[in-house]
């Protein structure tokens, strides 16, 4: 649906420019092939400008407002269309536009390759470009780099949210995509209005708040975002609590939205299978919001807040005498405050909480509200994204939901293992092979053995191959033990390559084995951890040492020796592995090692508390059809060679060093900064083995995937090291603690100075020095985050 006036009722009302009213797909291409609007394009093109006036117009941002009043203060969040349309006003660069638009379209390392919905001819015989909005970016973000990318100037005027465009007939199109009024799905519509939560926005990419009613006062957050307000001064003055409601346009019986009371409606409505569509149908309405209401809206919401939910979903009918007497009665009968909760709402209220405020909670390990990559708070990690790659999707079916996160990270090693000297060219100009270590860090009894099955599957090749070759090697000992010292022994066979090792081997055996390897990668699953301290060696650091060498590109590893039958040689160090731990028995076994570079080589991940008495978690079949859907994917693995290029895993790697680089200025964390440096690294060899197992082809779905399993490796490494490792470089032995880093300037009023800034150094344990503090702030200032008012005075800018 979109909101569209049609400017031919001849009701005066519905004629003007400030209403409009939703349409639905269908309605709007019957309207777009009406042969008037057609006669009437020609005229206008003909010289008749006047009509211009008189022709129907569409809101591209959104597909209701309230009461179908087109303005700023009716607007309704819930009804954003995540899409915007550019308007090229220049005639002698249409031709250009479109050309260059194409080619964008065309060329998948675009980000814009399937983002573009429609192009049509304007009356005056321009362009308007429909455009997908990229998830995170706002309006005007996405008209600017649009724009940039088609060269053609950008149009400030274009970007705001009640914005209405004249449509011209069907005939005008000169592209349009299948997705074009194609509703999101369910699971994209929350990911999205989740970004902008985390990024301070309200769930349509706007400032959340405009207006803040207090003890029956109004006061203005920003006055020049305020729809039909000229002096600011005026509402600041007003202090008739029903005449600040009108000019908020809140209904008085109804309490301000928030995004924990939005989060908590659109769990009921999913939990009730009740869509938006229902709640404006006449037939159905009642019952829709009686579903509601019988899940468990009443234990979670009040009945303010939830009229003031109901308010944005059916605008037109939440004050009918009906839908407010059921609401009335059900508070009364139903809503008990010390009736207990049921899973459902106990899971829903703890969401809305974090999903829903997407500030800091005061435990040092808040969420970064932008682009950067750390997310979750101190207990649970940022949540995995609902659209997977397509090997994701299916290596993680069969798995409960619970361990998907902890399963979609641990399968990359295997795969990775099936690379043979196919290499990477990193950022940094680099070339690296596809070292992926990785290691579960969860609870006692959390159900770490989740990752058993997949990567069984995924190995079960590789496992047949070296049972055949070990049987060889096998033989070829027996041979030897049979023949005296002195007779002639055949020489060890060829080809034994062996991949799959034991932990228990000593160093001989293990640079044999790589030695024989023929390019491949050794790799090793170890339910414990601590297994690994079988290969301690004489040392006693050599697990450690042989992490770091498997993950630097061009490391070898191996040992020079003098006796005839002892090993000499020295391979390429290629070193793929999965390991499981508790949490303590993992800080333990790192706490040696915590600087000397072990674990920001190694993705890490986690599995969440089940609560007490939860269900018992019920996995899929891995059965010959899971094979048969996995074997295409392997056999690309298997089948690549060679340097190999990935445009949008390259491009991807440079967004996520810029995300990490801007929060690391944020937060002044430097353990952060010094993690993600390899975590970068980790998550763009991902994206590259992806893109190898999907025929060299590249999937949107990934970028979201890979962003995803940053902040998760990022977040599992603050949590689990993050503490200790500051504490390490610090030379503290103090006991450790789990922290996260803090985006500095959020803790900072609107407007500092340098005093508060130091301040808030002070409080989070760092170097207060004038030097330090001032140049923080000079790198905010360079990045446009702050603006300096005097000279210790400082002001938050809008970026």
């Amino acid at each position: 649906m979109i909101a569209v006036n049609t400017k031919r009722t001849g009701n005066p009302k519905r004629d003007n420019r400030g209403y409009a009213e939703p349409m639905t797909s269908e309605q709007l291409d019957r309207l777009l092939s009406e042969d008037w609007l057609r006669e009437m394009v020609a005229d206008i093109r003909a010289g008749k400008e006047e009509l211009k006036e008189r022709l129907p117009f569409v809101c591209p941002h959104y597909s209701r407002f309230k009461n179908n009043h087109r303005a700023q203060k009716d607007i309704i969040p819930e009804a954003f269309t995540f899409m915007t349309c550019v308007d090229v006003d220049d005639k002698g660069l249409v031709a250009k536009a479109i050309e260059n638009t194409k080619a964008l379209m065309e060329d998948e390392m675009s980000e814009w390759h399937d983002m573009v919905l429609r192009m049509a001819k304007s009356a005056r015989d321009k362009l308007h470009i429909w455009v997908r909005l990229p998830k995170g970016k706002t309006i005007q973000e996405t008209q600017e780099e649009f724009c940039k990318e088609i060269g053609v100037p950008y149009d400030d005027s274009c970007t705001t949210p009640e914005r209405f465009i004249f449509i011209t007939g069907i005939d005008q199109e000169i592209y349009r995509s299948p997705d074009w009024m194609k509703p999101l799905p369910a699971e994209e519509i929350e990911e999205r209005r989740e970004a902008y939560i985390n990024r301070g926005l309200d769930v349509d990419g706007r400032n959340e708040k405009q207006f803040t009613v207090h003890n029956a006062q109004c006061t203005v957050k920003d006055a020049a975002l305020v729809q039909g307000v000229q002096d600011a001064a005026l509402v600041q003055g007003v202090q008739d609590t029903a005449l600040v409601q009108e000019v908020q346009g809140v209904k008085p019986q109804a309490l301000e939205s928030s995004p924990r009371t939005r989060y908590i409606m659109e769990a009921c409505m999913k939990e009730a299978e009740v869509t938006e569509d229902m709640l404006v149908n006449e037939g159905a309405r009642h019952n829709s919001v009686k579903s509601i209401l019988s899940v468990g809206a009443t234990q979670l919401l009040t009945r303010e807040e939830f009229m003031a939910e109901l308010s944005l979903k059916m605008p037109e009918n939440w004050m009918d005498k009906n839908i407010q007497q059921l609401v009335t009665d059900f508070y009364n009968k139903y809503h008990e405050p010390e009736q207990k909760m049921n899973q459902f709402q106990r899971r829903v209220f703890a969401r809305s909480l974090k999903n829903g405020n997407g500030n800091d909670n005061g435990n040092g390990n808040g969420n970064f509200n932008g682009n950067g990559n750390f997310n979750g708070d101190g207990n649970c990690p940022p949540a995995m994204p609902k659209k997977l790659p397509k090997l994701i999707k299916l290596l993680t079916k069969n798995t409960p939901e619970q361990y998907k996160a902890a399963v979609a990270h641990a399968v990359f090693p295997p795969l990775a293992t099936h690379l043979c000297k196919v290499s990477f060219r990193y950022t940094d100009n680099k070339e690296h092979e596809a070292t992926l270590m990785n290691c579960v860090m969860a609870g006692t009894g959390t159900g770490k053995g989740c990752i058993d099955d997949p990567i069984e599957h995924i190995m079960a090749d590789i496992k047949r191959r070296d049972k055949e070759n070990e049987k060889r090697e096998k033989e070829w000992k027996k041979e030897c033990q049979r023949k005296g010292d002195n007779k002639d022994k055949r020489d060890r066979p060829e080809g034994l390559v062996i991949q799959m090792i034991d932990p228990d081997m000593t160093k001989p055996a293990l640079v044999t084995r790589m030695d024989e390897s023929e390019g491949h990668f050794v790799y090793v699953k170890l339910n414990e951890l601590d297994l690994f301290e079988q290969l301690k060696g004489q040392t006693g650091k050599q697990h450690f040492q042989l992490m770091c060498l498997a993950f630097d590109p061009g490391a070898e590893y191996g040992q020079t020796r003098i006796g005839t039958q002892s090993v000499t040689a020295r391979p390429r160090c290629r070193f793929n592995w999965n390991a499981c731990t508790t949490i303590q028995k993992g800080r333990k076994f790192f706490s040696r090692v915590l600087t000397d570079g072990p674990i920001s080589r190694i993705n890490f991940c986690t599995i969440p508390e089940e609560e007490i008495g939860g269900e018992q978690p019920i996995y899929g079949v891995y059965d010959a059809a899971f094979d048969e859907e996995l074997k295409p994917y392997i056999d690309r693995l298997c089948a690549a060679r060679g340097l190999t290029d990935c445009p949008q895993a390259f491009k991807l790697a440079k967004r996520l060093q810029q995300e990490v680089a801007e929060f690391a200025q944020l937060s002044q964390d430097k353990v952060y900064w010094n993690l993600s440096h390899r975590a970068c690294v980790i998550a763009w060899l991902k994206a590259c083995v992806l893109y190898v197992a999907n025929g060299m082809k590249w999937e949107s779905a990934i970028e979201d995937f890979v962003r995803w399993s940053l902040k998760y490796d990022l977040w599992c490494k603050m949590q689990f090291f993050g503490e200790a490792i500051a504490k390490a470089e610090s030379g503290d032995d103090a006991r450790i603690g789990t922290r996260g880093p803090r985006n500095l300037l959020e803790l900072l009023p609107d407007t500092f100075t340098l005093d508060d800034a130091k301040r808030i150094r002070r409080q989070q344990g760092m170097d207060i020095e004038n030097y330090r503090t001032e140049k923080m702030i000079r790198t905010w200032i360079n990045r446009k985050y702050v603006i300096q008012n005097t000279e210790y005075s400082f002001q938050k800018s809008r970026k």
